[in-house]
């Protein structure tokens, strides 16, 4: 354990912003022996825990049960007078997020690190002040606030709601309008889809989820047209008007007015960095506001660092966890310096059916490598063709064409994600296919394509 010393400064380090990145760097940061303070103004936990991927999921799991209830007839269940009570799922997953703010918070504080609920802005050289006029010195700051959803501007873009606001609806929408196409916009048309609201998802652009291989991209779209989502391309909103009787007069570039209950904006998240006084401080921001840092999430100044969603590097939360990890063990470890690896992170899309991905896509592939093997397995899951549901899955592999190496894995189908958290160490560790192939099947199984393809 590596000892600091205050000496001259209230606390070796002084974290703004209490979700998973600074929360994991105040921790560690601690656990060396540094004397630590962070600083909050919303509610411990951050994005992730409050706000996000958390809650997110679990109305993912309550969603799947619209199916799972319909596919169990054909597997001898029958299950009369279901319904759907939203309110008791909203408050049940507010109840548990309230509860894992108590474990944030229950964290910091085993670890001796002082909270203060309130914000906290730079206000000098190693200087912060609280909201109610205290002035802290510490010896290292870390800026840690996470983003915000991206509010695009047009008439009436105060009547939309973000995602921070759909956990807490009063009652679900008959109707709903996404604006969006990347991973936030295709969570929650999938949500409210399986409980049975009208969707419409309106992109400016002409696909979804830009990052992701076309593949699954593709069959995304095929499913979610399916399930009965309806998607509008290259259109842009032209104003929202409030109706009289409730609801809102929706006006696109493409069509005529027309009549939503509910307009959600999912178009991204800007980067929390106004107002904290970081220009001041002589702190260099990017083009959107972001924190700009070298590897070690080091500012051009040199006591003030920055991890997590405010560097706009990769906003993924495991991606904040090792970054804040990385910085408490680079700054008061006493070893060598840690720098987070952004290269081949596998991630997911929570959709119905989901999404993961790991490496590179198809056409990166073909771009850098110029020799490129595809392996695809197009296939109906087992439990589809019992339940009648015709809903197919893809898994597709990309190789380097001179060593087989496999340099990305791409994949839509239940259960994605947990297949593709074991298949991501494969490609990081620059497995080849002949390495999949010695892998013995594990039968019947999903995931048993991975080592089975052709």
């Amino acid at each position: 354990m590596a000892q600091t010393q205050t000496g001259d400064y209230d606390y070796d380090l002084f974290t703004i912003g209490a979700g998973s990145g600074g929360v994991r760097a105040s921790r560690v940061a601690a656990a060396h022996g540094a004397k630590v303070a962070i600083a909050e103004e919303h509610r411990v936990g951050g994005t992730c825990v409050i706000r996000g991927c958390v809650p997110k999921k679990m109305l993912v799991y309550g969603a799947h049960f619209a199916e799972d209830l319909e596919d169990c007839q054909k597997f001898g269940w029958e299950i009369e007078g279901k319904s759907f009570d939203w309110k008791k799922l909203r408050d049940n997953v507010l109840a548990d997020v309230d509860r894992l703010e108590g474990a944030y918070t229950d964290t910091l504080e085993n670890h001796d690190v002082e909270i203060f609920k309130q914000r906290a802005t730079i206000t000098g050289p190693h200087e912060i002040t609280l909201a109610d006029g205290s002035k802290f010195s510490a010896r290292y700051i870390l800026i840690a606030t996470g983003a915000h959803p991206r509010m695009p501007e047009c008439q009436g873009a105060e009547h939309a709601i973000s995602s921070n606001d759909a956990f807490h609806l009063d009652e679900l929408p008959r109707k709903i309008i996404i604006a969006g196409g990347g991973y936030i916009a295709n969570e929650f048309a999938g949500i409210f889809n399986e409980f049975g609201c009208d969707v419409h998802i309106v992109n400016r652009g002409d696909r979804l989820l830009r990052s992701y291989d076309e593949g699954v991209r593709d069959r995304l779209l095929q499913i979610s047209t399916m399930k009965g989502i309806k998607f509008r391309f290259n259109t842009t909103f032209e104003y929202i008007k409030p109706c009289d009787e409730g609801g809102y007069f929706v006006k696109l570039s493409d069509c005529d007015e027309e009549k939503a209950d509910l307009v959600l904006f999912a178009v991204g998240r800007v980067p929390n960095t106004k107002d904290l006084g970081l220009e001041a401080a002589g702190v260099e921001l990017g083009e959107q506001g972001e924190v700009k840092v070298d590897r070690f999430s080091k500012t051009n100044v040199d006591h003030i660092y920055a991890v997590g969603d405010v560097t706009d590097r990769v906003q993924l939360t495991p991606v904040a966890i090792r970054e804040g990890q990385a910085f408490a063990d680079t700054v008061f470890g006493g070893g060598d310096p840690v720098a987070v690896d952004h290269g081949c992170i596998p991630s997911a899309v929570f959709s119905h059916p989901p999404i993961a991905a790991v490496g590179m896509t198809e056409g990166e592939a073909k771009s850098k490598l110029g020799s490129v093997k595809v392996y695809l397995s197009d296939f109906r899951p087992m439990k589809n063709v019992l339940a009648g549901r015709n809903e197919r899955s893809l898994i597709k592999m990309i190789c380097d064409g001179e060593n087989g190496k496999i340099v990305g894995i791409h994949m839509i189908a239940p259960d994605a994600p947990e297949m593709m958290q074991a298949a991501a160490i494969a490609v990081k560790a620059g497995l080849t296919k002949a390495d999949f192939d010695a892998t013995t099947a594990i039968h019947p199984t999903m995931a048993e394509e991975l080592v089975l393809m052709r």
